[in-house]
């Protein structure tokens, strides 16, 4: 695990606040922390946790109003929240997931569980963002796609036009009986000879990228979107908390 990892604690119990906060010091987390509820947004705004451990009944705020306004905030919305409650009863876990929390441990606890769970959700976490940045990327990569097959027609449309010049010349030439001697031709020839050598690789290109296009299109058939993964993911961990 990353020992530069933050983790913010929200508990009204300050025994239990003191004892994650030396606990998870000495594991390599930077820790910060509060016993208000009230105070929770702020802090989480100026720390800007990578995990964070609430407590759903506090002062000031409960845990639920809390995971409701940050999984509302596109600032904030990515940072995962485990809610450690007392009440253990499903309905509970449930108003507390449908709050937008990640994870649900219920109170006794012990800290190697909870340090179990706080690294499988950060994993999680790390997963979904990385799945993020390679659709991003292929999104990208896909647009590139596009952009070349297009400029590729201007580009032909182009060569085109320059055939046209170079036939226009020669027969310009030849119809005014100017001097059109075999220096002349021979470098038309050759240019002649460019141009399609050139129309090969643009053929070439096309080909290439029309069938990474049409690959995509293939993928895509059955693509599963980022936003439906992760709601896959926290649905099979809701049901494995309220079992």
């Amino acid at each position: 695990m990353n020992t530069q990892k933050k983790i913010f604690i929200a508990d009204d119990d300050k025994v239990n606040i003191e004892f994650f906060e030396i606990m998870l010091s000495n594991l390599g987390f930077v820790v910060e922390k509060t016993d208000d509820g009230g105070e929770v947004i702020e802090k989480v705004k100026k720390f800007h946790p990578d995990i964070i451990l609430l407590d759903n009944i506090m002062p000031g705020m409960t845990g639920w109003e809390i995971t409701k306004i940050l999984k509302s905030d596109p600032n904030f919305q990515q940072i995962p929240i485990i809610m450690i409650s007392a009440l253990d009863d499903v309905k509970d876990k449930i108003a507390g997931f449908d709050a937008g929390a990640d994870d649900y441990i219920t109170k006794p606890f012990n800290f190697p569980e909870v340090l179990a769970r706080i690294n499988a959700v950060l994993r999680n976490h790390e997963l979904i963002a990385q799945i993020a940045v390679r659709e991003t990327r292929l999104s990208l990569a896909e647009e590139l796609n596009k952009d070349l097959k297009e400029n590729l027609s201007v580009f032909v449309g182009s060569i085109d036009d320059l055939d046209k010049a170079i036939a226009a010349i020669a027969e310009t030439a030849a119809e005014n009986n100017e001097k059109y001697n075999k220096e002349t031709r021979e470098q038309i020839k050759q240019v002649s000879k460019k141009i399609v050598s050139v129309r090969k690789h643009i053929a070439a290109l096309d080909a290439r990228i029309e069938k990474t296009i049409n690959e995509w299109n293939n993928l895509k058939k059955d693509e599963i979107g980022l936003s439906i993964l992760e709601s896959k993911i926290r649905e099979n961990l809701h049901q494995e908390q309220a079992e």
